[in-house]
């Protein structure tokens, strides 16, 4: 992109606020409407929209003295908004060992995996949190179809506590000196909505947590220790969400990470609007506080609350009301995942403190069992509170039934589904649910048809923080295989496009400020090389964000 003071001018300093500047020359997309509109030149002036429209008006609209900026063919859109992610943790991918399978990494097998331990391993990146770790593996797709075990990981140290996680972001994998750290022992029990998985003599533990016996610890030994270690990750953490054009994150299940995040917005060091949704556990200390609100503050708000249900469909924890086909280890054929909250009279309880006190509740369910519960403990709410403006929304939803998305309709559920999973798990989908039932996961075009407000998410750092590939898996639904998981789930590239723009704004509230590029709202954009709308479907995975934009000031640009 090419920007110059408009011919004839007298030179514009950077830094006179009033100046205005003209994009021009490539495809500007509004994402306004039902069906797309473009815009010959876009006007944005002290960090607002100001003009989207023909050229000629433009250039009246901006007045003397403006900038010029040439998108030399390329293609303007609103900045991205992820329908959900844990931008906290972006850092933990940024910085960690990277475990994902190609082709966002090299851990194809076990043996790869811990020589990229053994790599990542130098005093330095030890020095971050005391501890070896690793991010993103996934059983499913490793050559040994296993997870790696304790008995693994001391190949890559004996010496050092090593945690790795798993692409899910459900289970932890820790090394033997790591189970000595956590206190984990033989006479350990497992903690209720989580497992440790054991040896086979069925009392040692084996490495392998899942749930609740690992998310906990997982903050407790992947925190950074230093204030230069905390730093390094927030900031590399940042850095990745610019580059794949985001301008607002969503911090998708907040703890004491809130706190992190809030000291970041005090210090003025975030560049893009990061909106938190605190952990049910975590509420009595934190939703009452001064960031419990819909307006940022140095670019930080929290926008609600969030509670988890289950677990991960593809570490099988997803709770089901069908047992699955390929049972977990150490688990019998009736096995059906499990909750993470047993109780449906303390859901019901979760969910009206978030009813009396008009917060956005955002609810994690994977499997059917889990949306069951949640349908069950909405409805006396609804009742007894009414539905409202509340924009409630289930996160994920991949084995959702249709009765249950209608279900949702009448409870004005707003549905953030994950179609990512078709590509990488979509085959392993189908063998652990079967062919019939894994070619309906992530069902987003049955939502839009039915008339439900829905959008989509990376949920990263479960995967890459890519909301192109996202868009592509979400119109193409092509797995690793090459396999179509569900062709009649297929969004057209401009539904997938809305769904990470202004329905994801609206999902947040912000669709007033946001997610289009209409006069008064925030210039939040991203250019990107190609035009999803104009290439190749199978193409739109290999889009790069050239620029990244966060009111009209540039926050990231490709080099």
């Amino acid at each position: 992109m090419v920007l110059f003071s408009c011919k004839g001018d007298k030179e514009v300093q950077s830094g006179e606020t009033s100046t205005a500047t003209v994009y021009y020359g490539g495809d500007i997309i509004t994402m306004e409407g039902a069906v797309p509109q473009y815009a010959e030149a876009l006007v944005i002036r002290n960090g607002t929209i100001e003009f989207a429209g023909a050229s000629e008006e433009a250039m009246k609209k901006a007045g003397p003295g403006h900038k010029m900026a040439n998108l030399e063919g390329k293609t303007l859109l609103p900045g991205f908004i992820d329908g959900h992610a844990h931008f906290g943790n972006f850092g933990l991918q940024a910085v960690g060992a990277l475990l994902l399978a190609p082709p966002d990494a090299a851990c194809k097998d076990i043996p790869t995996l811990i020589q990229t331990l053994k790599e990542w391993n130098t005093p330095e990146n030890r020095a971050l949190t005391g501890w070896i770790f690793g991010t993103g593996f996934d059983d499913s797709v490793l050559e040994e179809k296993r997870f790696p075990t304790r008995h693994d990981l001391d190949q890559a140290s004996t010496e050092f506590p090593i945690m790795i996680t798993h692409i899910s972001g459900h289970f932890a994998v820790v090394n033997t000196k790591g189970l000595e750290i956590l206190g984990f022992t033989a006479e350990t029990p497992d903690p209720e909505g989580g497992i440790i998985r054991r040896e086979a003599d069925g009392e040692s533990p084996n490495g392998v947590l899942e749930e609740l016996a690992a998310i906990p610890y997982m903050m407790q030994a992947l925190m950074p220790k230093t204030q230069e270690g905390a730093n390094r990750f927030f900031n590399e953490g940042q850095d990745m969400a610019l580059s794949y054009g985001y301008t607002t994150a969503q911090e998708g299940r907040a703890m004491q990470n809130h706190e992190l995040l809030a000291s970041k917005a005090e210090a003025g060091q975030l560049k893009l609007d990061v909106v938190s949704y605190i952990d049910y556990m975590f509420v009595d200390q934190y939703m009452g506080s001064e960031w419990n609100s819909k307006d940022y503050t140095g670019h930080y708000r929290i926008g609600g609350m969030k509670v988890t249900l289950d677990g991960s469909p593809q570490g099988r924890t997803a709770w089901r009301t069908q047992p699955y086909l390929l049972p977990p280890d150490g688990q019998g054929p009736d096995y059906a995942g499990y909750p993470a909250i047993p109780q449906d009279s303390t859901v019901q309880a979760i969910f009206e403190k978030g009813f009396k006190n008009n917060w956005q509740i955002l609810v994690h369910g994977n499997g059917d069992a889990a949306m069951d519960q949640m349908i069950r403990a909405l409805k006396p709410n609804v009742e007894k509170y009414g539905i409202g403006d509340r924009r409630n929304t289930l996160i994920h939803g991949q084995y959702i039934r249709e009765d249950q998305i209608d279900a949702f309709k009448e409870l004005d559920v707003i549905l953030s589904l994950f179609p990512l999973h078709t590509f990488y798990w979509g085959d392993w989908h189908k063998q652990i649910i079967g062919d019939s039932l894994g070619n309906r996961i992530s069902p987003v075009k049955t939502a839009l048809e039915k008339g439900l407000n829905v959008t989509i998410h990376t949920d990263a750092p479960v995967a890459l923080p890519n909301l192109m590939r996202v868009v592509w898996t979400a119109v193409t639904r092509t797995s690793r295989s090459g396999a179509v998981i569900g062709e009649a789930e297929r969004l057209t590239p401009y539904e997938a496009l809305q769904a990470i723009t202004i329905w994801s704004a609206y999902q947040h509230f912000e669709e007033d400020r946001k997610g289009s590029l209409t006069p008064g709202k925030l210039a939040d954009l991203v250019i990107l090389d190609n035009n999803p709308l104009k290439v190749d479907p199978m193409e739109i995975k290999d889009i790069q964000v050239l620029h990244t934009i966060k009111e009209g000031s540039s926050v990231f640009q490709k080099n």
